[in-house]
C-alpha cells in the first residue's frame, strides 16, 4: 500500500463564490520586512474546488492541496470552519 505525501493546508476567508462549484480564497499573514523590521499585511489568493457550492462570501474555510482541477483552480475545500455572520 503506497503512502500519500502530505498536502498543503490553508485557511482563509472566501472572497468570491459567483463561479460555479468554484470559490476564491484570501489568506492573509504577516511577514517581517527584510530591511525595516517593521510587519506588514500579505495576501495570497487561491481558487479552490466545491463541489457542492456551499460556502458563501465570508465564510472561514480549510483548503488542501490537490492535482489540478483546472489552469488557476489546484486547492479543495476540506471543511467550513465558521459560517459569515
Amino acid at each position: 500500500m503506497e503512502k500519500r505525501n502530505l498536502r498543503k493546508e490553508r485557511i482563509g476567508v472566501v472572497i468570491s463564490n459567483k463561479m460555479d462549484k468554484t470559490i476564491v480564497i484570501a489568506v492573509n499573514r504577516k511577514m517581517k520586512h527584510p530591511i525595516y523590521g517593521k510587519f506588514v499585511k500579505k495576501t495570497t489568493r487561491f481558487m479552490a474546488h466545491d463541489e457542492e457550492n456551499t460556502c458563501n462570501v465570508g465564510d472561514t474555510v480549510r483548503i488542501m492541496e490537490t492535482r489540478p482541477l483546472s489552469k488557476n483552480k489546484n486547492w479543495r475545500l476540506v471543511e467550513i470552519i465558521e459560517r459569515a455572520k
